[in-house]
């Protein structure tokens, strides 16, 4: 009887067409990603350290990425990033149709990400700023959800940056879901990529934060510019703002480049692999 209901369900309310469905999934991946990663931003912000540091951050998006995945892979690929999202483009292998179907439900996943991480913790944020909400100084909050530039970073450093990182976070993950270089293991994919996250982290995070993501980055901006920062959080740090947008996009082309011409431009032909494979084989029996 559960089953004939749920069946009906299904069948009344279940979605037909895959672009809506991909849509969804990227929606609720980057929504979830967002929650946990800035939520463990939050956490380490207003607790003044004592429940958070640099790592429990990078803690934090590293399992965000990798849940995310696991909600969201099967049926839209998981890209969570326009930087992403263009580099399959490029690639050829999402269709330019759906590209901005992609980036609209990943923009609209982060900024409600923000707004329930906001709600998460309203209590410890009013807190903390006595309703003041700041975007710099010491008791800024801004950065709970949006990157901001460390003192000695220049805008051209800030964006060479926000390429190099970017770029390595693409070629990691075409080689992680490259079934014909060595790949992740099925279904462990999701967790590779939240390492490349975390490593990304840990050597890349001294100048930004690491927002390698514009979708991340300006989604949760907007929402921190209408919940009450102000428009001070486009101006702040020499309007900061664009470099988290403009230098993804960059190193998603970049990384696709790259990858493209140093590994899968030289994968042998299937016929010639399906070659060497059975020569493989002959070698083994005669071997044995």
């Amino acid at each position: 009887m559960e089953d004939e209901s749920k069946m009906k369900m299904k069948e009344r309310f279940g979605l037909r067409r895959d672009i809506f469905k991909e849509f969804l999934a990227e929606f609720l991946g980057t929504f979830v990603l967002i929650l946990f990663g800035c939520g463990s931003v939050a956490q380490t912000v207003l607790s003044r350290g004592a429940l958070g540091e640099p790592l429990t951050i990078h803690i934090g998006f590293t399992l965000g990425v990798m849940m995310a995945v696991y909600i969201a892979g099967g049926v839209s690929g998981a890209h969570l990033n326009p930087a992403v999202s263009l580099a399959m483009v490029i690639l050829g292998k999402l269709h330019i149709k759906k590209f901005p179907v992609y980036v609209l439900a990943q923009f609209l996943g982060a900024f409600a990400g923000s707004c329930a991480v906001y709600g998460l913790y309203y209590d410890a944020l009013m807190e903390y700023t006595d309703g003041e909400f700041a975007v710099t100084g010491a008791n800024a909050t801004a950065n709970i959800f949006a990157s901001y530039p460390a003192k000695h970073l220049s805008v051209v450093n800030g964006f060479v940056d926000q390429v190099i990182a970017t770029a390595a976070l693409i070629l990691c993950i075409l080689a992680i879901t490259d079934k014909r270089n060595i790949g992740a293991p099925k279904g462990m994919e999701p967790l590779c990529i939240g390492l490349i996250i975390m490593a990304i982290g840990v050597s890349m995070g001294l100048n930004c934060g690491y927002p390698i993501n514009p979708a991340r980055d300006l989604g949760p901006r907007l929402f921190t510019a209408v919940a009450g920062w102000g428009m001070d959080v486009f101006r702040a740090g020499g309007c900061w703002w664009w470099i988290p947008v403009a230098g993804p996009m960059v190193g998603g082309a970049v990384g696709a480049g790259v990858y493209f011409l140093f590994i899968e431009l030289h994968h042998p032909q299937p016929e010639k692999l399906d070659k060497i494979n059975d020569q493989d084989k002959y070698e083994i029996i005669t071997m044995s």
